[in-house]
């Protein structure tokens, strides 16, 4: 699969492409918005339930990589609104927008917050060394949607997202562990799947062992796409395409942290009609 060959299907069919979104958005896969005093409202009642969910017992396991990441997947304690505690439903800028081009807000599960440390990345429990190289030399660049599945690890469609809408609740420094993206990468990896995908039953698409068309098209979006860190601060919020490649880079040498770490608010939900929409053009 080739760069010209996705960006000549992207223009003829649409691949990766958010019918009515604004161009920005569609060509580099994933836009920042400005401060907010709503959403910064939001943050700091979510910051203050990120940090029950640091001490809490029955959320221990997301404590890993030696003690510098929190997962902390559903840790957040808001309902389906995004309201948490006292806090208004979540709104904002980054709503609205999706509210107008991605098919309106879904009731939202409960959100991940992911706090990551100075030292990061340090090894996982049980981690192949291999797999920890890549996190630390490629920033875990991942797809949100395919994952490993069995003993063999092999790559298949288990969780297609919507849209992956992050929101900082601590200032994101760009050497505090932060966010990285890969602009239009969303456009390679949904060629790619397709293409790998093709002849298939989509009623069968969970069971397509997609790993050698995944890894292929990561080794393209690393070689012809460009890097890009996003950082925020608390009021603000960032959106990406729900197949763009992302992931965390490490925490600098020289960045201070304080007690909550770089903290931010993750949510993802599901999409509608699975992966068929997941890859369709709009």
């Amino acid at each position: 699969m080739h760069r010209a060959r996705c960006d000549a299907e992207y223009v003829a069919q649409g691949f990766g492409l958010v019918v009515g979104v604004p161009d920005g958005f569609n060509k580099r896969g994933w836009i920042r918005f400005a401060y907010d005093p709503g959403t910064w409202d939001w943050a700091g009642h979510a910051r203050k339930a990120g940090q029950l969910a640091l001490d809490d017992p029955s959320l221990a396991q997301w404590h890993v990589c030696q003690g510098t990441w929190f997962v902390g997947v559903d840790a957040l304690d808001n309902d389906s609104t995004g309201r948490v505690g006292r806090s208004e439903p979540l709104g904002g800028p980054a709503v609205a927008f999706i509210t107008a081009h991605l098919g309106g807000m879904p009731a939202l599960h409960k959100g991940q917050v992911s706090v990551v440390w100075p030292g990061y990345p340090k090894p996982r429990e049980g981690e192949r060394a291999a797999a920890f190289r890549y996190r630390a030399n490629r920033d875990g660049a991942h797809l949100d949607g395919v994952k490993p599945v069995g003993k063999a690890r092999r790559r298949m469609i288990e969780e297609p997202h919507a849209f992956i809408l992050g929101l900082p609740l601590t200032e994101n420094a760009s050497g505090a562990a932060p966010l990285v993206v890969w602009e239009g990468s969303h456009v390679i990896m949904c060629c790619a799947l397709r293409q790998a995908l093709d002849g298939y039953d989509p009623a069968d698409w969970g069971r397509v062992d997609l790993t050698e068309a995944y890894g292929q098209a990561r080794r393209e979006v690393f070689e012809t796409c460009r890097r890009v860190v996003v950082r925020g601060a608390p009021g603000e919020a960032f959106l990406l395409h729900r197949l763009a490649l992302h992931g965390v880079a490490p925490w600098s040498s020289t960045e201070k942290a304080g007690p909550l770490g770089r903290m931010i608010a993750y949510f993802r939900p599901p999409m509608p009609g699975g992966a068929v929409n997941w890859l369709d053009e709009g």
